[in-house]
């Protein structure tokens, strides 16, 4: 039993020992083969690193010497350059030098002729003495003395003939000054053709269809009333076929009333409270309406730097008549007018455009004045900083001031010249205006009155006043009034009609 346990255990280290041996010899096979393994890697990557340094070197070598030959070649030309330099500056010096050499005798000749001209001039002084003192013995005065004889001669004959030129060139100016002025005026008109246009108190409205006429008459007369009512026109209603006669003496009017149907028949609704909120929109169309014309005629003339307000005015032109002749064409007319004649006579034509186009402003007025139209024109001019000599112009263009610049007298001939065309003015037209102004001012002087028209050709007038200022009784008091007032202040054909309108409305709102 122990002799088995002692052989076993002799066999386990006998089998410890070699088991040894054998792991030894495997793993120092296995380190052998690593080695062998990581030596040839190393030698491989060696290769590839020694390969990628020789081909970068070379690559580098190569940009070198492409940097080194483009130097070699930039160095090449500026030493050219530079040789070129010095050879022109070389060619520079020799051309100096030359011409220093030239300039140096030229200085030697030039010291040599003064030289011999200053002994030339001492050699005439000496003779013109000599000569003189010859002269004095012989006549018997002094230098200063002949001079002085010889001088007062020759002013004498100078005054002379100087005055005798002076009578020719007066009596030949005063033989063409009529013939040039004439021809002046007579080029400017035919350079300025403008159509006549005489205003008319009666615009026609055209409708597609008769039935639209009914429309606008509305039940028992009401929208026909409503429009008369918030334009201040009398709109004609009769047989004449696809057409209404609106009648008024201000344009303004008529062309509110005109648009105010337009755009009434358009839509179609038409009844009185859409009748005054149309009208309301019209009028606000035509206050922007004359504010653009103001602009387009100042850029049509040139005309720059004008005051908003003078556009504006300018613009309410369009509406408005003198003697039939509408104003805004007249002030156009009287502007070109006035700058080709100001071109002609040498003067500035923008200054003679500006007065021509500005001097009926006064016939514009925003309110009441006891001014005349040349001197109001003037203080609205001066008021919005034009120039002197424009609110001269204006002033004075109806001989109410003295003139003080010469563009007045052009504006006044112009302004002349454009009113008396042949059917340019009409002056029963204005007369008539005129009236019916009168007829409105009259009935606005009183109290509680808010609007007042003239309508009919001035046979009648409609005068609107407030419901909570006037009641019925004083209603036929006023029209009894204003009735006495038209028979005692003015004069007119036939009679006069004073109808007295009062309106009461309430209007509340469902919120």
């Amino acid at each position: 039993m122990i002799t088995t346990i002692i052989l076993a255990f002799v066999c386990l280290i006998v089998g410890c020992i070699a088991g040894y041996a054998i792991f030894r010899y495997v793993i120092k096979a296995k380190y052998n083969t690593t080695i062998a393994q990581a030596e040839l890697e190393a030698k491989n990557i060696k290769e590839k690193k020694l390969l990628q340094v020789k081909e970068e070197f070379v690559n580098r070598k190569a940009q070198l010497d492409k940097e080194v030959q483009q130097r070699n070649q930039n160095l090449l030309q500026a030493e050219n350059k530079l040789k070129q330099r010095e050879i022109s500056i070389n060619q520079r010096q020799d051309a100096v030098s030359r011409r220093k050499s030239e300039l140096d005798s030229m200085q030697s000749t030039l010291d040599k002729q003064a030289q011999a001209l200053q002994r030339k001039e001492e050699e005439v002084a000496k003779l013109a003495a000599q000569e003189r003192e010859k002269l004095e013995a012989i006549s018997g005065l002094s230098a200063d003395e002949a001079k002085e004889r010889l001088i007062t001669s020759l002013k004498d004959e100078a005054r002379t003939n100087a005055q005798s030129y002076i009578n020719e060139i007066m009596d030949e100016a005063k033989m063409t000054a009529n013939k040039e002025a004439k021809k002046i005026v007579i080029q400017t008109i035919q350079r300025v053709a403008t159509e006549t246009a005489i205003e008319n108190s009666v615009t026609v409205f055209h409708i597609d269809n008769d039935e639209v006429k009914g429309r606008i008459i509305g039940r028992e007369g009401r929208n026909i009333r409503a429009l008369e009512a918030a334009t201040g026109v009398e709109i004609v209603v009769d047989d004449t076929p696809e057409a209404i006669v609106i009648s008024a003496f201000d344009p303004v009017r008529r062309e509110i009333c005109r648009l105010a149907l337009h755009q009434l028949i358009t839509d179609g609704r038409i009844h009185p409270a859409r009748i005054e909120e149309v009208v309301a929109k019209v009028k606000k169309q035509v206050d922007e309406e004359v504010l653009e014309t103001g602009k387009r005629t100042a850029i049509d003339l040139g005309i720059h730097g004008l005051h908003p307000e003078l556009i504006r005015i300018i613009g309410k032109m369009k509406y408005r008549s003198s003697y039939g002749q509408n104003l805004l064409m007249h002030a156009r007319e009287t502007a070109n007018l006035a700058g080709i004649m100001a071109a002609e006579l040498g003067l500035s034509s923008r200054k003679a455009k500006r007065a021509g186009l500005l001097h009926d402003i006064g016939k514009v007025p925003d309110e009441d004045t006891e001014l005349s139209h040349a001197e109001y024109g003037a203080k609205i001019a001066e008021e919005y900083k034009e120039k002197p000599e424009i609110v001269n112009a204006i002033a004075a263009h109806h001989d109410e001031c003295e003139m003080t610049s010469l563009i007045a007298p052009i504006v006044q001939v112009c302004d002349a010249i454009s009113g008396a065309r042949p059917g340019a003015r009409r002056e029963v037209a204005e007369a008539y205006i005129k009236r019916l102004k009168d007829l409105e001012n009259i009935a606005m002087s009183y109290p509680g009155v808010t609007k007042t028209y003239a309508i009919q050709a001035g046979r009648e007038l409609r005068v609107i006043v407030g419901a909570d200022k006037v009641d019925d009784a004083q209603c036929n008091q006023l029209s009894l009034d204003i009735a006495n007032k038209i028979q005692t202040d003015m004069t007119y054909p036939g009679q006069v009609k004073v109808c007295v309108i009062r309106e009461v409305r309430s209007i509340n709102y469902a919120k």
